[in-house]
């Protein structure tokens, strides 16, 4: 079956024209083969001419109404609608057991927030069974599903010993292939004080257990987590198995982190809350995507990071939740994207740009995040002609539809 969604009256490829990094076009319509992009271009010239009209996006109780052609092509009538690609989500930690809530609490009264309160959900984690995590996974796959996240990396890091970290990286398997082994999380309690030994055990048994279910290795550079050497040897011994490093660092201040991330090449470095001129310029001149976490900043009450600083400076940039229960308990794309608007100085354009082609490369994803011949059909369709309304309308269900691989899935 081949579908055309064809009446698109904003559509966002990310494949930059000019000065807009959106490529954005009007009118337009995008032609759907064997859950691939195949044609994109102006509604008039569509490889397929519709013999028949399908109802317009709204005009029906249904929603989206579409009606076959000759040759098994279904049309998708968008009514004028915006179409934008599906969200990536570069930085996830959707498997754990329990919640924070009191903590979030203490935290809008005026508790500030540290790392140490990672502890207490390894504790439920830890107690919960294969089935507990797995349907709690699945349902926050759904959230994010329903408000256009159609690709997501999913960290462990609940569980910080050899059997629970193993669960949860097995269970992220059977949902992405975007896993990343996160042993480095914290210390925990039983290896108070002994931090090294800890480290030994991650680069060790742990890593042996988990790299068989893993592509990413990943480890929190930060005061309170794991120091530069430390988290050199964590990425090292990661890298010498075959995983590719990511790094959490300079959320709860500036430190040696992402130097770290760019000198050992990693694909992102995520938060950077707390960023030097000397950091800014080292993401600049690298690969190295600097992933803005907004839903942090929102719940933990941190300053928010100045994305027209890094934007202007050249740094690639991406946006992700963050789902975790202490500090960014949001599944939601849309609402971080209007957060990064509002108080990180990004244009529209830019902060969804960063949502999906952004979160991309920091995957290191040559096939999403675009809307062009060749790329995986994710697509959402929103109930609004703009873009724009996604961080104009924040909090409002704007996603109509959405295609993963080019079936619908919303």
């Amino acid at each position: 079956m081949r579908i055309l969604i064809t009446n698109i009256g904003e559509l966002t490829t990310n494949v930059p024209v000019g000065e807009d990094p959106c490529g954005t076009l009007h009118d337009a319509a995008v032609l759907i083969e064997d859950g691939r992009v195949s044609w994109v271009g102006p509604a008039a010239d569509a490889p397929v001419a519709p013999s028949i009209s399908a109802e317009p996006w709204g005009s029906a109780p249904a929603g989206i109404s579409s009606a076959e052609i000759d040759g098994g092509v279904e049309v998708v009538d968008a009514g004028g609608r915006a179409v934008i690609p599906g969200f990536v989500d570069s930085h996830s930690h959707l498997v754990f057991g329990g919640d924070r809530a009191a903590e979030f609490e203490a935290r809008m009264q005026g508790q500030k927030y540290a790392a140490g309160g990672i502890r207490s959900t390894v504790a439920a984690t830890r107690a919960a069974s294969d089935d507990e995590l797995r349907i709690r996974l699945r349902g926050f796959l759904d959230e994010m599903l329903a408000q256009g996240t159609t690709a997501v990396e999913i960290k462990s890091g609940y569980g910080l010993d050899v059997k629970t970290e193993e669960r949860l990286v097995r269970l992220a398997a059977e949902v992405t292939p975007e896993v990343t082994f996160l042993g480095a999380h914290v210390v925990p309690a039983e290896y108070a004080d002994r931090g090294d030994d800890y480290v030994d055990l991650v680069t060790g048994e742990m890593l042996d257990a988990c790299a068989p279910h893993a592509k990413w290795i990943d480890v929190f550079c930060e005061t309170g987590a794991f120091s530069v050497p430390q988290s050199r040897r964590v990425l090292e011994a990661g890298i010498a198995r075959g995983l590719q490093p990511r790094v959490h660092a300079s959320q709860l201040g500036p430190g040696e982190g992402v130097r770290l991330a760019v000198d050992l090449g990693a694909a992102s470095v995520d938060h950077g809350t707390y960023l030097t001129d000397e950091d800014v310029a080292a993401l600049a001149g690298s690969s190295t995507v600097l992933t803005l976490l907004p839903g942090v900043e929102f719940s933990t009450r941190q300053p928010y990071p100045d994305a027209r600083r890094l934007i202007d400076a050249g740094v690639t940039v991406a946006i992700a939740c963050d789902t975790n229960p202490g500090s960014s308990f949001t599944s939601s794309m849309p609402f971080c994207i209007a957060v990064a608007v509002r108080d990180m100085r990004m244009t529209v354009a830019e902060a969804i740009h960063a949502a999906t082609a952004g979160g991309a490369a920091a995957l290191r994803r040559d096939d999403i995040g675009r809307i062009a011949p060749g790329m995986r059909a994710d697509l959402v369709l929103l109930k609004a002609a703009s873009r724009v309304h996604l961080a104009y309308r924040p909090g409002v269900p704007l996603v109509a539809a959405v295609w993963k691989d080019g079936v619908r899935a919303v």
